[in-house]
């Protein structure tokens, strides 16, 4: 009863100064309206790059072929063929913990259907690619083992190039021409999206590993079991350290390197590389949010200010109320409540107005955003927080006045 009464009290009081309590609120309103679209856009930020990990495949170890020497110049990764499928055949053997591992072998293409074409990268990958990928079909199948032992000329479609060639037609059954050559269209695959430095994984045309040698790339037979990227699959993320170093020391055994060698090879850990990514997303909407809490303070300040105010003006009041019998704790509860529900309510309009700003940056900026229960519990609570750290000061003054010299003032 005692509370209800206080805000009763609290209300009245406010509404009776309306254009002076709408203007401290407005400090409250705009500091939790920028807490909250700040963190919104540092989370939404956060979120793509999550989305963005998971589309590129979980617990993936990529191996990558070493660098050829010309002229005495030292080419970057990649120059030199190193790896061979049988690289990945015994990596996926040999160390425990590696559920797959297979070979890819990459170039670019002009595809054809009927009187479209679409330029793409062609993907020579084995029968367990999609796995390795954590890549389901949308449409069709994925090519099988009897298709890579058999060298047959089937291929899967990412999204991008099916909707190049096809539009919202049937691809799956279709015969596309890659470099000349007839491929069936055997299935299309479900949408990955941009990877985090901005290639789309959908813009893609994936065929068997064998056949892209022999049909499509024109690998010689010098170098026929040679592969661009060995993808190795951990059981579980806390294994990738452990077993990159075991692809390591058995690829310089395979490969016969001395001790004084360097690895003709490079395994690339992507978990560290995108945690590194995600780590500084989260420093990022750490630091939107704490600037944003600037304006809370300025805010706060507003309303001791305002409320210092208020007990000046009210100071016959108060000393009125301790003659008739209020207690200290009494003044003090009053003006805690008022403090209290100025900054409640201008952090309910800030909620309104920090999701309303988050969206409009979502449509006009094409930029993800992300507003969670959590930021918006965070930032009413700052609100609160913020009314009774900055009304305690003012309130206890009036709790403290003396009854005489207050009913004296004028």
């Amino acid at each position: 009863m005692y509370l209800l009464a206080g805000i009763r009290i609290a209300v009245r009081a406010l509404r009776i100064n309306k254009l002076r309590s709408s203007l401290t609120m407005l400090g409250i309103v705009i500091g939790v309206g920028a807490v909250i679209a700040m963190v919104a856009v540092g989370s939404g930020a956060a979120q793509r790059i999550k989305d963005q990990i998971s589309s590129i495949g979980s617990n993936l170890l990529m191996v990558l072929p070493g660098s050829a020497m010309s002229g005495g110049m030292r080419m970057g990764h990649g120059s030199q063929m190193t790896l061979t499928e049988d690289d990945a055949r015994a990596i996926a053997a040999e160390i425990p913990g590696v559920t797959n591992a297979g070979g890819i072998m990459r170039g670019t293409a002009q595809i054809v259907f009927g009187n479209q074409n679409w330029s793409t990268g062609i993907q020579g990958v084995t029968a367990d690619y999609a796995e390795i990928r954590d890549w389901e079909v949308g449409q069709g199948r994925f090519f099988s083992q009897e298709d890579v032992d058999g060298f047959t000329k089937v291929a899967v479609l990412g999204l991008t190039v099916k909707e190049a060639l096809f539009g919202d037609g049937d691809a799956v059954g279709q015969i596309i021409r890659v470099r000349k050559v007839p491929f069936t269209v055997v299935g299309v695959m479900s949408p990955k999206g941009q990877t985090t430095w901005g290639q789309d994984q959908d813009d893609v045309v994936i065929i068997p590993l064998s056949t892209a040698k022999k049909r499509v790339l024109g690998v010689s037979q010098a170098n026929a079991r040679f592969v661009g990227v060995i993808q190795v699959k951990a059981a579980a993320a806390e294994l990738l350290p452990e077993i990159e170093q075991q692809v390591t020391e058995l690829l310089r055994q395979r490969h016969r390197l001395q001790p004084y060698q360097e690895n003709d090879f490079q395994v690339r850990n992507l978990s560290d590389m995108f945690a590194a990514q995600e780590a500084a997303s989260k420093t990022m909407t750490i630091l939107l949010g704490a600037i944003a809490s600037v304006s809370l303070l300025v805010g706060g300040i507003g309303i001791m200010n305002i409320m210092l105010v208020s007990v000046t003006e009210r100071t016959r009041e108060i000393g009125l109320r301790m003659a008739v019998g209020a207690r200290s704790r009494d003044i003090l509860g009053q003006f805690l409540i008022e403090a209290v529900t100025l900054a409640l309510i201008g952090g309910i309009l800030g909620i309104s107005l920090g999701v309303g700003v988050s969206k409009l940056i979502a449509v006009v900026a094409n930029w993800n955003t992300l507003i969670t229960p959590g930021s918006i519990a965070m930032a009413f609570g700052s609100a609160a927080f913020i009314g009774i750290f900055f009304g305690y000061y003012p309130a206890r003054k009036a709790a403290y006045l003396d009854p005489i010299e207050a009913l004296r003032y004028e």
